[in-house]
């Protein structure tokens, strides 16, 4: 782990999506956290040594699906589909799709395997997922304000983790979508083993691209200014929770941060410090990962 000073910093964007909005003032205290993404490598040996069964693997009660068919209910997790063409980027069914079998050491479904994946970031876990590993390694997940603080690097207001400029003399600094979304890819097109990219300032690896990363936050359409309320941790978590209820969600969101593989200028630039998205607590996808933290 690294240890990042506490200090403040101007959190959020007022450049690109509206929940990065406001930019404020968001003082954060010393904290450690993991250099890189929790890898296949980790993940099993946590399995292995507690036994631990990921959502993506647990049958379903049909109680839970009225009015499905008994026979679609089975264990899987959603994975990423290049499609062939040019498609209606409105719609990401487009290219996402239920995949039966998948799951964490089955990334793509049943025929697939982590065998040479050992050093790529763990996908395919949901938040409880994340939780119960980070309690095991005795540590926790960042919270969103934490985990932008880090991703930073120690620059102050820059787009990116490495400055302005998306690609700096023509560098790519970050694994994320280089093409047109999402039919063609001259990238990686997946996630890339945890260290194929540049550190940031801090000494971290891949705290923007090659996958999301849960947090320990609520998700809220825009920021609250927390700065002038009271930092008491279950307090916090109450303002969040509530500030984001929203009708039609049944299941709790969270936070993720830091982007993806799946990122593209012309579709999603959230391969940024600032950058966030909502996810519900109990899915996980081909591309969402998680990294630890730990109080200083």
């Amino acid at each position: 782990m690294v240890l990042i000073e506490g200090g403040t910093f101007l959190m959020g964007s007022d450049e690109f999506y509206p929940d990065e909005r406001p930019v404020h003032e968001r003082a954060v205290e010393s904290f450690h956290i993991d250099r890189h993404a929790v890898t296949n490598e980790e993940f099993a040996a946590f399995v292995d040594d507690t036994g631990y069964v990921t959502v993506a693997e647990r049958e379903l009660d049909p109680a839970d699906f009225p009015g499905a068919n008994p026979a679609d209910l089975v264990p899987g997790s959603m994975v990423f589909t290049p499609t062939a063409r040019p498609v209606d980027l409105e719609d990401w069914r487009n290219w996402w799709r239920w995949q039966p079998g998948a799951h964490w050491r089955r990334p793509f479904g049943a025929r697939s395997s982590i065998d040479e994946r050992m050093r790529h970031p763990v996908v395919h876990v949901a938040f409880e997922d994340a939780t119960a590993y980070a309690a095991w390694a005795g540590k926790r997940l960042p919270t969103e304000a934490e985990h932008e603080y880090a991703a930073r690097g120690g620059l102050s207001g820059a787009r990116f983790a490495w400055g302005d400029d998306m690609q700096p003399g023509g560098r790519v600094l970050a694994n994320s979508w280089l093409g047109r979304f999402p039919y063609r890819n001259e990238g990686v097109g997946d996630a890339a083993p945890v260290g194929s990219y540049p550190p940031n300032g801090y000494g971290l690896y891949d705290m923007t691209g090659n996958t999301w990363e849960w947090t320990s936050d609520y998700w809220t359409p825009r920021h609250l200014r927390l700065s002038d309320r009271p930092v008491d941790p279950g307090r916090r978590q109450n303002l969040l929770a509530t500030a984001s209820a929203q009708e039609g969600f049944s299941t709790p969101r969270r936070v993720l941060k830091g982007g993806s593989h799946l990122c593209s200028p012309e579709y999603c630039l959230r391969f940024r410090p600032a950058a966030r998205s909502a996810q519900a607590e109990d899915t996980g996808m081909s591309h969402i990962g998680f990294r630890c933290a730990r109080d200083a």
